[in-house]
């Protein structure tokens, strides 16, 4: 038995097979031993966010996640630790968070709402200092008699306590495999453009959802586009860990997009901004000065041309006149005292200094210009060219190419997809158990039943791996695709059997020719299952894309890798 086990993996089919497990293990990476807590969104300009705390990357693989693991020296196991340790903090309490990369130390921000009023009377100036609000705004009269403010319309901020320090929280992964809406919960949105889109404004419509939505803290998310049967036009949007209300009210807005010089603004997106350059004729790697290494660390600077209407040039030049130059040892002009600040939906994203030669100056064409870094040459290109990408969607957020309208919104409880999980996996357990009953029934011989049941199990492990290679979410579609391509795995492998067994009695095997009759039987079935696929990938605006991808790489595994291997161990087991 040992001698037929080794002449099985070392032929060239076992060792692929082999080989394709362990870069499969690789791949999902399985670590039970995971502790802590995931960091799974860094709101922006929050106490976390100044602390240094990096926004996680989409592409970052789930094991590889800055993990929390203490707060103020209390260990972490669970969501449900970390939020208890973090729902009682005061204004300007000092917090340390450990991580298993760093420590971080944090300070608690207060928390403002800024509320517009109406023309009103306040009675006096020691209720407005009671209640704790600022008046933003000019007191137009005063009568001392009556003691009575009056003022304009304007807005006050009102002090909500100690703010969110503005990090989201999910269990420490312990594989690579990524969870799909279903298993993890959340909002699930399709959207249908009025209009059909060109692939450039496709592009820049998506650019522009994903840096409204990350403004507001949302980053793990999966936005792409899809179509249907009759070619209509589709924008898939899934958010992990939100509600229909607030999704619902982000995406249907068309948003807000101002930049300010103080308390000016001079531009806002739309409208004021005619022209933002985004081919590489007039954006990129800027010519003149290109990139640099400093202490180790590369730099990259990028710049791209914006056309501003007449009006907002003008105040800008109104805006910018009194400003004070401040010199710059990177600049031989130097630059002006006041940033121009980028706020979207009323946060602020960036700031951009601006040159000195601006000031005053009722200029329509402008240069912006920023910079990347990175430990070699390519990642500071890669770096700043990203930066300079999101600049670009920023300015144009605001202003998108064709108004939205929600199709189909579905909100998924994690409740449930936890639910799902567990009884999948018992099932599937049990349906390979049971297929391994039926077929040792059937053919009465153990060393054809397990072999089954092991290139079964290969299968499952090899269809995974890639899934976690390539980052592809695992929801019900993909789940149900798992179990097409392991039932027709064991449907060919049925068929290499019945082949090979075929004359057994009169011991006249031809394995050439009885392998081949299988495979031909095989090839045709795989595809069929190709053809009858290939259209589900579009079918439902997409929705069915997992389901069908699903089944034809576990389909494509089985038939160039697992199947092969089987008829090996077949042919070596019944000839030997």
């Amino acid at each position: 038995m040992n001698y037929k086990i080794k002449k099985i993996f070392t032929s060239v089919r076992g060792i692929i097979l082999l080989v394709a497990l362990l870069l499969s293990v690789v791949a999902i990476s399985p670590m039970p031993f995971n502790d802590g807590v995931a960091i799974r969104n860094v709101i922006t300009n929050s106490s976390a966010s100044i602390a240094g705390i990096p926004q996680p990357s989409p592409t970052e693989r789930p094991v590889s996640r800055e993990r929390i693991t203490a707060v103020n020296n209390a260990p972490i196991e669970s969501v449900e630790e970390y939020y208890n340790a973090v729902q009682n903090l005061r204004i300007n309490q000092s917090i340390q968070i450990k991580t298993n990369e760093r420590l971080y130390r944090l300070t608690v921000k207060e928390a403002f709402e800024t509320i517009q009023l109406n023309e009103t009377e306040l009675r006096s100036v020691e209720e407005v200092i009671t209640v704790n609000r600022t008046i933003n705004g000019t007191l137009t009269e005063v009568n001392e008699t009556t003691s009575k403010v009056v003022r304009v319309p304007k807005t006050i901020r009102v002090s909500k306590g100690p703010q969110d320090i503005g990090l989201r929280v999910s269990d420490a992964a312990t594989t690579n495999l990524r969870k799909g809406l279903d298993l993890q919960g959340g909002t699930r949105v399709l959207l249908q453009p009025e209009k059909p889109l060109n692939p450039f404004d496709l592009a820049t419509l998506m650019d522009n959802m994903q840096e409204r939505l990350n403004v507001y803290g949302l980053t793990d998310l999966v936005i792409r586009d899809s179509k249907d049967l009759e070619g209509n036009q589709y924008i898939l949007v899934e958010i992990a860990g939100a509600n229909e209300d607030e999704i619902r009210n982000l995406l249907e807005k068309e948003g807000k997009f101002e930049a300010k010089i103080g308390n000016s603004t001079v531009f806002t997106g739309g409208k004021d901004i005619t022209f933002v350059c985004r081919s590489p004729e007039c954006a990129g790697i800027d010519p003149n000065i290109g990139c640099g290494q400093s202490g180790g660390q590369w730099a990259c600077t990028f710049s791209f041309s914006i056309t501003l209407s007449t009006q907002a040039a003008q105040r800008q030049a109104d805006a910018t006149r009194d400003l004070a130059i401040v010199p710059s040892e990177n600049s031989r002009e130097g630059y002006l005292s006041q940033p121009l600040e980028l706020i979207l939906d009323d946060r602020k994203v960036d700031e951009l200094r601006i040159a000195s030669s601006l000031k005053g100056e009722a200029a329509t064409n402008i240069q912006i210009s920023g910079s990347g870094i990175g430990a070699s040459n390519q990642e500071a290109i890669y770096n700043a060219l990203g930066n300079m990408k999101r600049l670009q969607t920023v300015l144009v957020t605001g202003s998108l190419p064709v108004k939205m309208s929600i199709v189909k919104i579905d909100s998924i409880s994690p409740v449930l997809g936890v639910g799902f999980v567990k009884n999948a996996l018992l099932v599937g357990f049990l349906a390979l158990l049971a297929v391994l009953i039926v077929v040792y029934i059937r053919y009465r011989k153990l060393y054809i039943a397990l072999p089954m049941f092991a290139i079964s199990l290969s299968e499952l492990v090899m269809l995974l791996g890639v899934a976690a290679l390539i980052g592809w979410n695992l929801d019900v579609a993909a789940i149900a695709g798992i179990i097409v391509a392991i039932g027709t795995g064991v449907d060919h492998q049925i068929v290499i059997t019945d082949e090979t067994l075929k004359g057994e009695a009169a011991r006249s095997y031809n394995w050439k020719e009885k392998l081949k009759g299988a495979f031909s039987i095989i090839m045709g079935s795989y595809f069929t299952l190709f053809v009858a696929m290939v259209p589900l990938i579009f079918a439902g605006a997409g929705l069915l894309k997992g389901f069908a991808i699903t089944s034809l790489i576990g389909a494509s595994i089985g038939v160039f890798i697992s199947r092969p291997v089987y008829a090996k161990m077949i042919e070596i087991v019944l000839k030997e």
